[in-house]
C-alpha cells in the first residue's frame, strides 16, 4: 500500500472510485477465466492509491482506485520480474495485467501472495534484523541496471516534493500544540540548504514506510507496493531508518544500505518534511497513515537540535 501522497495537500489523492469484491469476480472471470472459481476477500489497508483483493490463496489483485495511480501497476508489470531475482527479500511478483472492463475504467494486476502482515499492524520485533535487512535490500536495488528506468515521481528532493507545503503543514500542527514551530521550521531551512543529489540515475523504492514491508514470527520478511518504483535520489529510501527502525539500530541499516553522510542528510530531511506534511494533510482523513508520519518527524526532528 502507497503511504506517500504525491503532493503535500493535493485533491487528487482521494479516490475517485470505489471497488467492492463482485466487481473483481467479475473482471477475474471475464479476462483470467482459469481463476474464476477462486476466492475473492478484500485485503484491509490504509494504503491511498490501490485496493487489494486476496484470489485464492497465492495470488493478489490490486486495483488502482484513482486515475494517477494507474501508470503504478503498468511499471510493477514492466520492471518487477526483472528486478526480482536481484534482490535479496521476497517482493510480489506481476503474473496477469489486466485490463478495462466489467464498469471499471482501468488497468489492474495480479501479483504473487506473500504471507505476513504489515509492520503497522505487526511491528517489528527485531529491529536489528530489519535493519541490516532492509539496509542490504536498499543496497542491492540501488546497484541493479537502472538502464532504460523511468525517474520516480518521489525521486526528487523532498523539497520538490513538498511544493511550499512544509510550512503551511508546521502552522496546522503547531496551532494544537502537536509540534514546535520554531524548532520544526529551523530545521527545515537546514533540510533546504543540503547540497542536491546529482549523481546518476539509480533505482529507488519510492515508498519504504511500516505499511509496505511485511513481518513474519516479528521478523521482516519481504517488501510490496512498488508503486514509486523509479530512478532518482536514493535518500528518499532512507525513511525507514526514522518511519521504522530505532535510535540504536538506524546505524546497522546505514551501514547495509551504504548511505554517505551527505545521503544520509537528506534522508533525514525527508523524514522530517515526509512525516509534517503527511500528519498534517491525513490527520482527519487517514488516522494509520498520519500515525506513522508522526512517528517519523517526531524521530527526526531531535536530530537537528
Amino acid at each position: 500500500m502507497s503511504l506517500i501522497p504525491d503532493a503535500p495537500a493535493p485533491p487528487d489523492t482521494d479516490t475517485d472510485t470505489d471497488v467492492d469484491v463482485a466487481l473483481v469476480r467479475r473482471l477475474v472471470a471475464a479476462q483470467f477465466p482459469r481463476w474464476a472459481g477462486a476466492e475473492v476477500r478484500a485485503v484491509e489497508s490504509a494504503g491511498t492509491d490501490n485496493a487489494m483483493f486476496r484470489l485464492g490463496d497465492r495470488l493478489v489483485v490490486r486495483l488502482p482506485k484513482a486515475a494517477w495511480a494507474v501508470e503504478q501497476v503498468e511499471n510493477e508489470a514492466r520492471w518487477l520480474p526483472a528486478l526480482a531475482g536481484r534482490l535479496p527479500l521476497p517482493v510480489p511478483v506481476p503474473v496477469a495485467l489486466g485490463e478495462p472492463g466489467e464498469g471499471y475504467g482501468r488497468r489492474w494486476g495480479v501479483y504473487e501472495w506473500l504471507d505476513g502482515d504489515d509492520a503497522v499492524r505487526a511491528p517489528v520485533a527485531d529491529p536489528a534484523h530489519a535493519a541490516v535487512a532492509l539496509g542490504r535490500f536498499v543496497a542491492a536495488l540501488r546497484a541493479a541496471d537502472a538502464t532504460g528506468a523511468p525517474r520516480s515521481f518521489r525521486g526528487g528532493s523532498v523539497a520538490e516534493w513538498a511544493e511550499g507545503g512544509m510550512e503551511p503543514a508546521v502552522r496546522e500542527l503547531a496551532a494544537d500544540g502537536t509540534l514546535d514551530a520554531t524548532a520544526a521550521l529551523a530545521a527545515w531551512e537546514s533540510v533546504l540548504a543540503l547540497p542536491q543529489w546529482d549523481g546518476p540515475p539509480v533505482w529507488i523504492h519510492g515508498d519504504l514506510l511500516p505499511g509496505n514491508v511485511l513481518t513474519r514470527d516479528g521478523r521482516l520478511s519481504a517488501v510490496i507496493d512498488f508503486g514509486g518504483l523509479g530512478t532518482g535520489d536514493p535518500a528518499c529510501d532512507l525513511l525507514a531508518a526514522w518511519s521504522l527502525l530505532t535510535p540504536a539500530t538506524r546505524p546497522l541499516f546505514r551501514e547495509s544500505a551504504g548511505a554517505d553522510d551527505a545521503t544520509w542528510a537528506r534522508g533525514r530531511g525527508w523524514a522530517l518534511g515526509w512525516g509534517v506534511v503527511t500528519e498534517a494533510y491525513y490527520r482527519h482523513r487517514n488516522p494509520v497513515l498520519a500515525a506513522v508520519a508522526h512517528r517519523t518527524w517526531t524521530e527526526a526532528l531531535p536530530e537537528y537540535a
